[in-house]
């Protein structure tokens, strides 16, 4: 009779897991994930969730700015900030296939949190303008506030794409990881 195998026992082809997503970056980004769903989704039709969608999105963005100067070591910032050669270098080893797996982000989704926040913000900061008096009802207020929706939708969408090409290059679900908090330990290779 075979012996019953232990609980913490991993099997022979299971990989190794670290945390890297704390609990915060993971509340940070299902609950912006959902404040910018529902705020599209109600920009003709329900105003009062559509700002409250808005100003939900503004405050996540100010946490995580805070947590990314004060968070754990792969929420910070500097951990994932890069210059514009190591970004491109990057980039030109994803076109290639040589691309080397980020334990925490890589160069290119760097940028895009970076591109992601700025874009966010602006959004519900070109939104509330146009609830003030000084901005109420100024056209290019509003042309403004939807062309940044807009941008932030494109960008949205390419977060998802890399994500995608990532997660199918390194043979690693990394929405999974961003649910969990946890990724495959690094191998030879891998940037920490």
């Amino acid at each position: 009779m075979p012996k019953p195998a232990k609980a913490d026992a991993i099997a022979p082809d299971a990989h190794p897991t670290v945390r890297v997503w704390d609990l915060v970056v993971r509340l940070f980004h299902w609950a912006l994930v959902t404040s910018f769903a529902v705020a599209w989704l109600t920009r003709h039709d329900s105003e009062d969730i559509h700002h409250l969608a808005g100003y939900a999105a503004a405050a996540l963005v100010a946490i995580r700015v805070v947590w990314g100067i004060v968070g754990t070591h792969y929420a910070r910032f500097r951990q994932f900030a890069r210059g514009p050669r190591t970004v491109l270098r990057y980039l030109a080893d994803i076109a290639t296939g040589r691309e080397a797996r980020y334990l925490g982000h890589n160069p290119a989704g760097g940028v895009m949190i970076f591109a992601l926040l700025v874009t966010m913000f602006s959004t519900a900061l070109t939104g509330w303008l146009m609830t003030t008096d000084a901005f109420w009802g100024v056209d290019w207020v509003g042309r403004l506030h939807e062309r940044i929706a807009d941008l932030l939708l494109i960008l949205v969408l390419a977060h998802l794409a890399g994500v995608a090409l990532a997660s199918v290059r390194h043979r690693e679900n990394l929405v999974a990881a961003m649910l969990s908090g946890r990724k495959r330990t690094a191998e030879p290779g891998d940037v920490t």
